[in-house]
């Protein structure tokens, strides 16, 4: 067994999301969404470069020796299966494994609004799911995955930095392709996707201009493209997408966005009131005809308006979301207040008065 497979399965039993291995450190535990050390020695360069080398491949440790940093999938030799990073900084080598549950969870398990199961349901366009690293991107997407693997016989291609969660074909057949291993690149793989008659193509990530295009391309022409990008919002993801490409494509992009964009949503992982754990709350939009002539006509910052008159089409702005949250006493408002936009709105809600900015008011005077 290798010795890191100590510090995770410690880290498992704990019931963390992430293990973080660093020099002079001793390791550390996410433990709803906090960095907790462990009861160890701090960490030495030539010990964290032991461990590490234990569990890498020939290949894996060339590239670590010209200085390139790593994502992988790992399997613990007592079960548990992990996607790594592992990269060198100032001091030496560094790891974090982040947890991936055995089996996928379902929409209805993640406590997800009914309208997601309705974006699985097209046929063909755009459906983006967004927000910061570690607000569970992954994990929804997965769970979007399974829910048409469990009801549309579907050929999906999913495309991965690594692979995530396993998933067992059902009704549909699910391909699942992790770049560095099976593709090139992400713009490789949704290349050759459109030349294996897929119905649903998965981006791992849309992180480069032609990673973008490729996606827009497929989503064209008659395929279902789920991907992510990190952003926080719904305005911020259109306006990221438009601005990546060349000026030349802005009116392409845009008129592609109008027509073929058909829903982002944006998550973040927000404490419940015991702090034993985490609940996502999501900002969704679905694009209508109101909403696709504001990205025609360069008036994406009147978007949240639309979003705000729209929860009858299963939109809802992010403060909108953690008021109602915090209102059911599902969320801790002084973590909640940390991802709203409006803080005003939340002050009466939080106990640590610290968390909640000095304002302007209409009079000038300051609250």
């Amino acid at each position: 067994m290798a010795r890191i497979d100590a510090f995770l399965k410690l880290g498992l039993a704990q019931g963390c999301s992430d293990i973080h291995l660093a020099v002079g450190v001793p390791p550390m535990l996410r433990m709803n969404g906090d960095l907790m050390p462990i009861k160890f020695r701090e960490l030495s360069d030539t010990e964290l470069d032991a461990y590490i080398r234990e569990i890498l491949t020939v290949k894996q440790q060339e590239l670590l020796n010209q200085g390139k940093d790593l994502d992988f999938s790992y399997v613990a030799e007592e079960g548990g299966r992990f996607r790594v990073n592992v990269f060198r900084k100032a001091t030496g080598p560094g790891a974090v494994f982040r947890f991936i549950p055995g089996d996928v969870p379902t929409l209805d398990q993640l406590n997800m609004p009914p309208i997601l199961k309705k974006f699985c349901d097209y046929h063909q366009g755009m459906v983006l799911v967004t927000g910061s690293t570690g607000t569970g991107k992954s994990t929804t997407l997965a769970a979007m995955i399974n829910h048409l693997n469990a009801t549309r016989p579907l050929n999906i291609i999913s495309l991965e930095d690594p692979i995530e969660f396993v998933h067992p074909s059902k009704q549909s057949q699910i391909i699942q392709r992790e770049v560095g291993t099976h593709v090139v690149s992400f713009a490789d793989g949704v290349r050759s996707a459109m030349r294996e008659d897929p119905d649903v193509i998965l981006v791992g990530e849309l992180r480069d201009a032609e990673t973008i295009s490729m996606a827009m391309t497929a989503a064209e022409t008659g395929h279902l493209v789920l991907g992510t990008l990190h952003t926080t919002g719904a305005v911020k993801t259109i306006d990221r997408i438009i601005d990546a490409l060349p000026g030349e494509l802005r009116e392409q992009t845009k008129g592609f966005l109008a027509m073929s964009l058909k829903a982002v949503i944006t998550q973040v992982l927000v404490k419940t009131p015991d702090g034993r754990g985490r609940r996502g709350i999501l900002e969704i939009l679905v694009n209508n005809r109101a909403i696709a002539k504001l990205i025609t006509t360069d008036q994406t910052h009147q978007i949240p308006s639309q979003i705000q008159t729209g929860k009858n089409l299963g939109m809802q702005l992010m403060d909108q979301t953690l008021l109602e949250a915090i209102q059911a006493k599902e969320i801790d408002p002084d973590d909640a207040i940390r991802f709203a936009n409006d803080k005003k709105k939340f002050k009466r809600f939080v106990t640590d008065t610290d968390l909640v900015p000095i304002v302007e008011i209409d009079d000038g005077s300051k609250v």
